[in-house]
């Protein structure tokens, strides 16, 4: 056991230092190799081998579709949507967020990016209605998090290429676990904005301004129908959906919301790049970290450490998704998928638990780290739109935190629910 103890270590240490991620587990793997007597070579092999599946593309495909759709004035056609949908009503454009947020989730598939097209819209109008900046940032930076739930999941992707689990069954499996976590933060801010009377005007729900909000924003709307519609109705792959994706955005940005410039498309190139760059440097560096687990035969040692539980599965998962959850505070989301689903699926899959439901329940884990100090992601985008502390929105967003608890809870004791979308169109798994 000295090599996986001196492994994770090295990599403590280095985060401790401070740093970069993807160095810290490259210096792990360094130590683990020179431990074991494996030539170095290993980790440019391994760097290769996580480079060459194909559905990886789907990932800055879809991030470049959501820059364009973005950029190209979707958000603002779907908060108009969700404004004329809920906005009437008591913490109004609170609800309007996570509303948007949910349909954004569907074009995006990426948390953060979710937070900032959505907050930059309504975190400003929040203010102006009164609420509490802190509670204004916490809100987009919850709802945002819908958007590595609700497909296209750039998390669920990764999480599929590590384990060879099917993306559209995946896909599936994320669209009713993001809509009840939407409808569950709806009635946190609902709550939250009565006792503080946090906007609302009063006015009924009229079908009309909704209808006309609708047929302005139909290219918006019917962007997720053409997407994931594509993928379950066996017309395209998931790469393929995201191919799709780019140049409907193309389309509709350049020819008719026209929001497209040759500036925005530069910074939305420009911006896919940084993101697969770093996303690719992470999973080029953690591969070789996750085969020396597998040398290691560390998972074979966690089953034998959780074996005295193996008559309740409830219990491990509840052990794991705390685990996710403080790792998740100091890790970010990539690498903890990669690194940590090599040492704990085997385990999973051996007490019975379905691969697709322990996919959700690890996207939920890493979505309340999005919502953690010191690396949530999600809050420091919204902190900075707000102009607030990141220790400021911490505070704020806690009540937030609640629905994606429960989340958690229900995936561990009341699992069936999530596969059932999956099996009833593409028939049970084996």
């Amino acid at each position: 056991m000295n090599g996986p103890l001196i492994m994770a270590a090295t990599f403590v240490v280095a985060l401790a230092i401070g740093v970069p991620i993807p160095f810290a587990a490259g210096l792990a793997t360094v130590a683990g190799l020179l431990i074991a007597d494996i030539p170095l070579t290993l980790m440019a092999q391994a760097a290769w081998t996580a480079f060459e599946p194909f559905p990886l593309v789907t990932i800055p495909l879809f991030i470049l579709a959501g820059q364009l759709m973005e950029r190209g004035g979707m958000s603002e056609k779907l908060v108009n949507i969700a404004e004329k949908l809920v906005g009437a009503y008591r913490g109004g454009i609170g609800l309007v967020t996570v509303v948007a947020c949910m349909f954004f989730a569907a074009l995006s598939g990426s948390g953060p990016a979710t937070t900032a097209a959505i907050g930059s819209i309504t975190i400003p109008a929040m203010q102006e209605q009164g609420y509490r900046s802190r509670f204004a940032g916490a809100i987009a930076a919850a709802a945002g998090a819908l958007g590595s739930m609700i497909p296209p999941s750039n998390l669920l992707i990764i999480y599929a290429l590590v384990t060879d689990v099917s993306i559209p069954r995946l896909f599936l499996a994320g669209i009713v676990p993001g809509i009840v976590l939407g409808v569950m933060l709806m009635i946190v801010i609902f709550i939250i904005s009565t006792r503080n009377g946090y906007g609302g005007t009063g006015e009924r729900f009229r079908w009309g301004p909704l209808l006309e909000a609708l047929w302005e924003g139909k290219w918006a709307v019917f962007a997720p129908f053409l997407i994931l519609g594509g993928i379950y109705a066996g017309v395209f792959t998931p790469s393929e959906a995201a191919a799709v994706a780019v140049a409907y955005g193309l389309f509709v940005g350049l020819f008719v919301y026209r929001g497209l410039t040759w500036l925005k498309l530069f910074q939305a190139f420009k911006f896919t790049a940084i993101v697969i760059g770093t996303v690719l440097f992470i999973l080029g560096s953690t591969k070789a970290f996750g085969q020396l687990v597998t040398i290691f035969d560390i998972p074979a040692s966690v089953l034998a450490l959780f074996q005295g539980l193996a008559e309740y599965p409830w219990l491990v998962m509840l052990f794991i998704g705390l685990f996710y959850i403080v790792v998740g505070m100091w890790l970010e989301s990539i690498p903890q998928i990669i690194i940590f689903t090599a040492v704990f699926f085997p385990l999973v899959t051996s007490l019975g638990i379905d691969p697709v439901v322990f996919g959700i329940f690890t996207v939920i884990t890493c979505e309340i780290g999005f919502l953690t100090p010191p690396i949530g992601v999600n809050l420091f985008v919204a902190a900075r739109i707000s102009n607030i502390t990141i220790e400021d929105i911490s505070v704020g967003v806690l009540p937030l935190l609640i629905p994606y608890v429960l989340m958690v809870l229900l995936l561990v004791f009341f699992s069936g629910w999530v596969t059932y979308l999956p099996d009833l169109v593409y028939g049970p798994s084996l």
